[in-house]
């Protein structure tokens, strides 16, 4: 298996809700909008999209309800039959595989965690985490040990003969994530898991989902709606609008260089010296590097505040944590990141 190929491939994927939408695409006159779609009788969910997910990334889905994010997710995961395009999974045509190959395939290599926690009321934390397992029919002491494992690994440890009733939301959702892990997963579809919980039990989640990602390092696609835990969470961020991609990139070139007016408009009120890291302004030595203390690479903007603000030099130099130059951060360039231009 090549590491560098991406895990999940999608190109020119269509997935258009109506009578008959193979044919209508087939006979679509190119250029068609969204709105224009519509008026045709169909809904465009998926608008031709074409986006790859490499190995061990977090890729954030995001935009409006409607924009198509869940329905791109569930075509990853072939719940959704495409109209038209290719998706590949692990360099495999999810679309030509046989039923039962792909039901392997959902057992064996993905993990989904949806915002409705979907618990069985009737069975305890322990059982719920080990049904996946039993589903697979593995056996019932292994599950059990395997349900043990990641009820620590969620931080359960205590709560395993609990039922979901006396759980708070938040514990709740622990149990889903766990659940989802117990099959030990290479990819992970999460699907607004947090959007139920109260804002405090949500940035608690948040770290405890960077923590498990820190550990695990999974594919993730992950769904929501908040920009601000997008660019919490994401490696990449994809935003969406009627069923197209409008922009995917980093959080900080989303902010910093918004392709679209609609990502622009989604990008107006964050602060972006607290998005933006030193490492992508850093531009390559010219000659010999600036003498001085060097600001670090993963440092954001905000984060370097008071060394900009005091540092009279017009080229700061950018290193790594270990001391490796990558190259130098203009001042001037860096303070209108932090105050805003003139």
């Amino acid at each position: 298996m090549n590491d560098d190929a991406p895990v999940i491939s999608c190109k020119n994927v269509w997935k258009i809700f109506g009578e008959n939408p193979e044919k209508y695409l087939a006979n679509m006159p190119e250029g068609r909008s969204f709105d224009d779609i519509r008026a045709d009788g169909y809904i465009a969910g998926v608008k031709d999209v074409s986006i790859e997910v490499d190995r061990g990334e977090m890729l954030v889905i995001m935009g409006l309800s409607g924009s198509g994010k869940s329905t791109l997710v569930r075509c990853f995961s072939r719940l959704h039959e495409i109209t038209g395009g290719t998706i590949t999974v692990e360099g495999q045509d999810i679309m030509a595989l046989p039923e039962k190959e792909l039901i392997e395939l959902r057992r064996n290599k993905m993990g989904m965690v949806f915002q409705s926690f979907g618990l069985l009321p009737h069975r305890t934390v322990l059982e719920n985490i080990a049904f996946p397992l039993e589903m697979r029919g593995q056996d019932k002491h292994e599950r059990r040990a395997r349900a043990l494992e990641v009820t620590k690994l969620v931080g359960l440890e205590g709560r395993e003969e609990y039922f979901p009733r006396e759980l708070s939301g938040g514990q709740q959702q622990r149990v889903g994530i766990a659940r989802s892990l117990a099959i030990e997963p290479d990819i992970w579809f999460l699907d607004e898991p947090f959007s139920a919980l109260d804002p405090l039990i949500r940035r608690e989640m948040q770290d405890e989902f960077l923590r498990l990602q820190d550990m695990l390092g999974k594919t993730i696609v992950f769904i929501t709606h908040d920009f601000d835990e997008a660019l919490r969470l994401a490696d990449r961020i994809a935003i969406m609008k009627d069923g197209a991609v409008e922009q995917c990139d980093t959080p900080d070139q989303i902010v910093l260089n918004p392709k679209t007016p609609y990502v622009k408009k989604f990008t107006e009120e964050i602060e972006k010296s607290r998005v933006v890291h030193a490492r992508v302004l850093a531009s390559p030595v010219n000659g010999a590097a600036p003498e001085g203390e060097p600001v670090r690479a993963g440092h954001t903007i905000l984060q370097l505040a008071r060394q900009l603000v005091n540092d009279p030099r017009e080229e700061l130099p950018v290193a790594t944590r270990d001391g490796k130059l990558i190259g130098v951060m203009n001042r001037q360039e860096a303070l209108d990141v932090l105050l805003g231009k003139n």
